[in-house]
């Protein structure tokens, strides 16, 4: 029976919305964690009568049987969470579109919006780098360092850094990479809030300082833009859809068991 199969396509899709779901619950509380969701579609049809319309006489329809669902896609949204003051000179938050530049520990160009920084001590110096240690970028793909003593560390709504030195001085250290791409949702998920380019997601463009929207704020983080009211409503419709599937697998097993016992 069509419907046997049919309804076991359901359950697996709905296994993966549910698995989906189920991680955005899980990062309620993860800086900038960007929600997902699932994409469906049908699988083929099986035409039994095609439509036969003769001047104005005949069936106008077709009666087709389809095969079940199939995930298509994961889409993320990058709608800007909340923001959350922190009071802490290294936590960066993005307002607006964009994305933190990220040098891997092998030369990788991650992105990131997770503004989340720590300052490394490197020699008698410091390194702004990410809570795993990796490079945040300049706008020139430089290390962003700090020389001894440097104190009254300020970043501006542009990125630009600037701190006093032991002189009292103010110093301009550098500017932060802030960057953009056409099609955010192509960029792949690679966990530690990281993202890489893909081809869907096209080359990273700079955030041009003409026309700017896009602000950063210093002692700020973004907060996730879960929505747990939505994603509860949305686990139990998906919860219901997988066990009307499996009634339809029951019934099915049903309908057959008493076909079987016709020859009896």
């Amino acid at each position: 029976m069509r419907a046997l199969w049919t309804a076991a396509s359901g359950m697996k899709a709905q296994q993966l919305n549910i698995d989906t779901i189920s991680n955005n619950l899980a990062n309620v509380n993860t800086t900038s964690y960007k929600k997902q969701r699932v994409e469906f579609k049908d699988l083929l049809y099986v035409t039994l009568k095609n439509s036969n319309l003769n001047e104005g006489k005949g069936s106008p329809v077709n009666l087709q049987i389809g095969h079940g669902v199939k995930t298509s896609a994961t889409t993320r949204s990058f709608m800007t969470g909340s923001l959350e003051r922190t009071e802490n000179a290294a936590d960066l938050a993005i307002d607006g579109e964009g994305f933190f530049a990220i040098e891997g520990p092998n030369g990788e160009a991650f992105y990131t919006r997770d503004g989340n920084f720590k300052f490394s001590v490197l020699d008698d110096e410091m390194k702004l780098v990410t809570a795993d240690g990796y490079t945040v970028l300049s706008e020139f793909d430089d290390e962003i360092i700090f020389e001894e003593g440097m104190q009254n560390i300020n970043i501006s709504e542009n990125g630009l850094i600037t701190a006093e030195d032991q002189e009292g001085e103010i110093q301009e250290i550098a500017t932060i990479k802030l960057v953009k791409f056409i099609n955010p949702e192509g960029l792949e998920a690679v966990g530690r809030n990281l993202y890489k380019m893909t081809t869907a997601s096209g080359e990273e463009l700079p955030m041009e300082e003409e026309g700017r929207t896009s602000n950063i704020l210093q002692g700020y983080l973004e907060t996730s833009n879960v929505e747990i009211v939505d994603e509860m409503v949305r686990m139990i419709t998906a919860q219901r859809a997988y066990e009307i599937s499996s009634k339809a697998i029951q019934s099915s097993d049903e309908m057959l068991g008493i076909a079987n016992n016709l020859k009896r």
